[in-house]
């Protein structure tokens, strides 16, 4: 359980940074652009940031047990972990699809004169790489922390009982 709580701790942070950025950049963009459906983009990565923070919570509850853990955290973890892992699968496919076509892709871009000379399909090709990986950290810390949670309440039931036995 510790290595699974260290691994958990690890993942919840690298995805609720990246997963944040990504917002951020999303919402940049709708304010520059105000006319960009983003509302499905915002909805779907933002899950993985609210599901990191609520692992990060069950953590700590699990690590000191006199901090319990909030009453809407257990059914955040679950509901924000299966939208993060229908966007973790989303994103493996694009990151595949990029890999497979990416001469597909670079035939349907529109690439300005200035920038002709920049080597895109070494681009198109990392962020394949980046969904891949990115998709597997975000998969990997919901079924991790689903895991860590069924734990965490089964102690707290079986500590509820013991309570009631006293």
């Amino acid at each position: 359980m510790k290595k699974a709580l260290a691994v958990s701790n690890i993942l919840s942070w690298v995805n609720l940074i990246i997963s944040g950025g990504i917002v951020l950049c999303i919402l940049i963009t709708f304010f520059m652009y105000p006319a960009l459906p983003v509302l499905l983009s915002v909805i779907l990565i933002g899950s993985i940031t609210l599901h990191s923070y609520a692992s990060l919570q069950l953590r700590k509850s699990i690590l000191y047990p006199t901090i319990p853990l909030s009453k809407q955290t257990p059914t955040g973890i679950r509901l924000m972990g299966y939208i993060s892992l229908f966007f973790a699968v989303m994103s493996f496919t694009n990151g595949i699809y990029m890999l497979q076509e990416t001469k597909d892709l670079l035939s349907q871009m529109q690439i300005p004169d200035q920038l002709k000379k920049m080597n895109f399909t070494a681009i198109i090709r990392a962020f394949g790489v980046f969904f891949m990986v990115f998709s597997l950290s975000v998969a990997l810390n919901v079924i991790l922390n689903i895991r860590l949670l069924k734990g965490y309440l089964m102690m707290q039931l079986e500590k509820k009982n013991a309570e009631e036995e006293a």
